[in-house]
């Protein structure tokens, strides 16, 4: 998958995941956008009483602003896949059908997939 496969707010979303990890230091980044284009930044949560990946975070964060729904999320990540538990918290959210973009620490998109 190629940048250019991306449409304009899908990369904005993968450029706020990136700068999320690097802002933080941390092995991953996420973005979503809800409903009405607003946009939700995180990296994750490890505390000894909670632990959220980015992506859980990011969806925390929009339910907490008042969001009833996602058009898309976004993941910077050195991993190939993200975990069931993430795709569920956007498929609540999001409902069936969102699409979850992956990218490499570099922003690269590696692939899209829908809840």
């Amino acid at each position: 998958m190629s940048e250019s496969e991306l449409g304009a707010e899908d990369r904005k979303i993968v450029t706020l995941a990136r700068s999320a990890r690097a802002r933080g230091g941390v092995a991953e980044g996420a973005a979503v956008r809800d409903e009405t284009g607003r946009t939700y930044v995180a990296g994750p949560v490890d505390l000894p009483s909670l632990r959220l990946s980015a992506l859980r975070t990011a969806v925390a964060m929009a339910v907490a602003s008042g969001a009833t729904s996602l058009e898309a999320a976004a993941v910077v990540t050195g991993e190939l896949t993200a975990p069931d538990e993430d795709l569920a918290a956007v498929r609540d959210l999001g409902g069936a059908g969102t699409p979850v973009h992956l990218a490499a620490p570099d922003g690269t998109p590696r692939s899209t997939v829908t809840v």
